[in-house]
């Protein structure tokens, strides 16, 4: 794995990559080569989920890359999180995405239909079976979060949630933090509205950096990991170029008073 990307230990002792590349909307060829292009570039963190539809193109991407230096992320999707279906669909995940094992597998969204007892009894099957060597969670807010830890036998190493200058819900990841859970921030840069922020365009000016930057970097020094989407040359260097500067307190205070 390349020594320019940190890593969060998690709770189990498994050495997370705090940078990766998200995969969701990303389909067919501009997948693959997305995923081939950053993990020449030195990306070791793959993202992608079951509802994405496109395993089989990470795993394209991945193809004749080293499968222990990747880091690879998937999640079951609400609607399959009964028992049976959880073991189902991280089989079928495993065989569309060409491996023997996922690093973390994730409860892409809870659903009230199906008993959290059960779909955590699955994922404890999972990693004893060395199927998903870790286990977690995504979109759980506090609610979500409380029950969940209650139920599961295992460590809930992770919770995957929407996090970025202009939505910063401190109350979930404040329980997480007291519960060992490292948070993995999707949606980083929102949909594109922060790019025309005034308040980070003023501190990407300060830094001689871009906006985007800026907005990942601060997640970054806020102990998250952090996933963005990339499908060009261009924006996967951009988004790796994040190592060799610093938000200051004072600029830190500035966007934390974005939320």
């Amino acid at each position: 794995m390349t020594a320019g990307i940190p890593k969060i230990e998690l709770s189990t002792g498994a050495q997370m990559p705090q940078f990766g590349l998200g995969t969701w909307k990303l389909t067919g060829d501009t997948c693959a080569q997305a995923v081939d292009a950053a993990l020449q570039m030195g990306y070791d963190h793959i993202d992608t989920a079951d509802v994405y539809g496109n395993h089989r193109e990470v795993a394209e991407g991945m193809a004749g890359h080293d499968r222990d230096g990747i880091w690879l992320t998937s999640k079951v999707n609400r609607g399959s999180l009964q028992y049976d279906d959880v073991l189902a669909t991280c089989e079928k995940n495993l065989e569309e995405l060409r491996t023997d094992y996922v690093d973390l597998y994730l409860i892409h969204w809870p659903d009230a239909d199906a008993p959290m007892r059960e779909t955590f009894r699955a994922l404890k099957r999972l990693r004893d079976d060395g199927l998903a060597r870790n286990i977690g969670v995504s979109n759980f807010m506090v609610e979500h979060l409380t029950e969940a830890l209650e139920v599961s036998e295992v460590p809930i190493v992770n919770n995957q949630i929407k996090f970025h200058p202009g939505h910063q819900p401190w109350e979930v990841v404040e329980l997480c933090r007291q519960n060992d859970i490292a948070v993995t921030a999707y949606s980083p840069l929102g949909h594109g509205e922060l790019l025309e922020n005034e308040t980070l365009k003023r501190i990407a000016a300060e830094l001689d950096r871009t906006v985007a930057q800026v907005a990942l970097r601060w997640l970054l020094q806020r102990q998250m990991i952090v996933i963005p989407k990339g499908s060009s040359e261009e924006h996967l260097r951009e988004n790796l170029q994040l190592f060799d500067f610093d938000i200051s307190p004072e600029q830190d205070e500035e966007i934390r008073g974005m939320g």
